[in-house]
């Protein structure tokens, strides 16, 4: 019992792991000696649903969990109305109190599909705001006092934004250590997050050593970035909202890039590190067909968000009408703007030589969105009706409808 549990702490410290600060070895000492920790992730309110991204650190939080340990799912409806900076170009739009917790009302029955939020060893659900809706100006300052300027200008999107002369708000400086006073304030052992995250997690680590003189442990997770380095997400329009309906989350992942596939096991699915490694092995073997494999992880997949009976439908679903006519392993995308007309994006990407050639095949029952024929010339594109699915024209032409 004792090497099988070694060998499940060994895997929940390796496995879609980056990096551990300040080290493995010291958490895995600790891990060992059988002490329990408190471990939180955070989920801010942008979406009305979580995601799959989301989905990888519920899925690591999920095995700590089986391990025993306490397990907090915060979530930001106070850092949310401020937005995360992180990685973005240009300051986000601040939202209500009321935005966020609308956006976030459904988060613990989504996230329920990885942890256990009832019986033994439940996990808690907390808010920020708990804490940070009672900082006066004078806490704020206090707060404030253990970081520098200099610090948060060391982060790389506010180093582009200097270059190319964006404006950077005093909002945003702040973002991170209101992130950091969640750790304080729950008294966290250790933090999980993107690696993406790292700078945001530090500064919760920073803030612990100075108010609590305590240390903090850090774990970095790897992200699902596609073939030209773009993470998967909401923000890049091909993310698997974790609220859709099977056929449409199932879709979806098989029309991800091969190349995420491998990767994609070892975060976001539940099955043995030895058969994420097989599969890595079969990749590298031209004489398997990468359709199949995916087949397999949409699958898995769906069946954890889903469960195994709708995750059965829809591989029956997507094998009847996509397989059998032969849709491409991968798609590409077709970038499209906010309410562009379907004759204008048809010609946009290639398939149509005119407006007058895009009508024709419309009228010929020969494009369909999804399997669904189009018959609506007039037919608007939105973002929130037809982002990330696959638009068919004619026998052979796919693109993945992008905004």
């Amino acid at each position: 019992m004792e090497k099988e549990q070694t060998k499940k702490i060994e895997e929940v410290l390796t496995r879609g792991v980056e990096q551990i600060l300040p080290e493995n070895d010291e958490l895995k000492k600790i891990l060992l000696s059988g002490k329990k920790i408190r471990i939180y992730c955070g989920f801010d309110p942008s979406a009305a649903a979580l995601h799959i991204g989301n989905a990888i650190a519920l899925n690591k939080l999920a095995q700590f969990q089986e391990l025993g340990h306490e397990i907090i799912f915060l979530i930001g409806d106070f850092t949310g109305m401020i937005g995360d900076p992180t990685d973005k170009e240009a300051t986000r739009k601040k939202m209500t109190r009321e935005e966020v917790l609308k956006n976030s009302e459904n988060y613990v029955k989504q996230a329920s599909t990885y942890l256990k939020f009832e019986g033994e060893n439940a996990a808690q659900v907390k808010y920020n705001s708990e804490w940070s809706d009672k900082l006066n100006f004078r806490d704020l300052i206090e707060v404030s006092s253990n970081f520098t300027v200099g610090q948060m200008l060391q982060r790389d999107m506010f180093q582009e934004r200097i270059k190319e002369a964006k404006p950077i708000h005093l909002h945003e400086f702040l973002y991170p250590l209101a992130q950091a006073y969640d750790s304080v304030m729950m008294d966290i052992d250790l933090e999980i997050g993107g690696n993406d995250q790292l700078f945001n997690m530090m500064c919760g680590r920073d803030l612990m050593k100075s108010m609590k003189g305590k240390e903090k442990n850090v774990m970095t997770l790897k992200l699902i970035v596609d073939p030209t380095g773009k993470k998967m997400g909401k923000s890049e329009g091909n993310a698997v909202f974790l609220d859709e309906k099977p056929n449409d989350i199932f879709g979806k992942v098989m029309s991800w890039p091969d190349g995420v596939i491998g990767i994609s096991f070892e975060l976001c699915t539940k099955v043995p590190l030895e058969r994420v490694l097989g599969i890595n092995e079969e990749l590298k073997d031209e004489k398997n067909n990468p359709r199949d494999l995916k087949i397999e992880l949409a699958y898995e997949i769906t069946k954890i968000i889903c469960g195994e009976e709708k995750a059965n439908e829809a591989k029956d679903y997507f094998i009847n009408t996509f397989s059998k006519k032969e849709l491409p392993t991968e798609i590409q995308d077709g970038e499209v703007g906010e309410n562009a007309n379907i004759l204008d994006y048809i010609v946009a990407v290639g398939f149509a030589t005119s407006k007058s050639d895009a009508k024709r095949k419309i009228e010929q029952g020969g494009v369909s969105i999804d399997e669904k024929k189009i018959s609506i010339e007039e037919l608007i594109l939105k973002k929130e009706a037809h982002n990330g699915k696959v638009m068919k024209v004619g026998k052979k032409d796919f693109i993945k409808i992008k905004f």
